[in-house]
């Protein structure tokens, strides 16, 4: 059987103070069939000096201006070649040394599905593990299931690159959650890995950042489940942001 090359895809610009630690989760893993990428917006801060230091372990990168975060995504995507694609930003850290490797078992053992998703967990600068990502991932994942929030989070949601869609670039900030429905409209088989795959490093948003992605989100939810429906299901989202922050529970 021949075994499933993940391409993980780190965007990045001006994150000399994270990026190595992400670089290192990668490099440690004990599984060999991954294609590491490296997509870098002109940074000024010495990232590319710690990229450098790891080319010889780096399939691809590149350090050029873009127009935003998921241009650069796009970039990783085209210069992709494995059977996955995986993005994992900077700061973040796959869960531990052998995650590839269990998550290419649970590939082999499910037939190699198009999509596999898992769980997340939040991480602060200091590397401190705090919380489980406050929304739980579905038993049964499908497109329609994100009409209810981003119920996986991007980094451990992994797609086939046949049929990975390109990220429209109309969508300044949420142009994931557009393409994770796109992605799972398109896939036959999706597999819950029932796995913690990575710790996300949890900056917050800025509010101005936030009422736009929120605002994108909204357009982006009413395009693929109604008006209607969508204006209902936010009242409950606004129940339930204000329930986790009485509860002190992460937004």
């Amino acid at each position: 059987m021949n075994l499933p090359v993940f391409s993980i895809i780190t965007v990045t610009r001006n994150a000399a103070q994270v990026l190595e630690q992400t670089i290192l989760s990668v490099m440690n893993q004990t599984y060999g069939h991954i294609e590491y990428i490296i997509i870098d917006g002109a940074s000024h801060d010495g990232t590319t000096s710690i990229i450098r230091q790891y080319e010889s372990e780096i399939s691809y990168w590149v350090s050029e201006s873009d127009t935003g975060l998921y241009d650069a995504m796009n970039k990783g995507l085209q210069a992709a070649t494995g059977s996955y694609v995986w993005f994992l930003n900077a700061g973040d850290v796959l869960k531990h040394h052998g995650i590839v490797a269990q998550l290419a078992e649970i590939a082999m053992q499910n037939d190699f599905p198009d999509i596999l998703y898992g769980e997340t967990d939040l991480m602060n600068q200091q590397g401190h593990v705090f919380a489980e990502r406050r929304l739980k991932t579905p038993k049964n994942l499908s497109w329609k299931s994100f009409k209810m929030g981003m119920l996986v989070c991007h980094q451990a949601f992994i797609v086939k690159r046949s049929i990975a869609p390109a990220y429209d670039l109309h969508y300044l900030f949420s142009a994931d959650f557009d393409w994770c429905i796109r992605s799972l409209k398109e896939a036959t088989t999706v597999c819950n890995t029932k796995v913690r795959l990575l710790n996300y490093l949890y900056e917050g948003l800025t509010t101005a950042n936030r009422k736009k992605s929120l605002q994108e989100r909204y357009a982006i939810m009413c395009k693929y489940y109604g008006t209607f429906a969508t204006t209902i299901l936010h009242g409950w989202f606004a129940m339930r942001y204000y329930w986790a922050k009485l509860t002190n529970k992460v937004i």
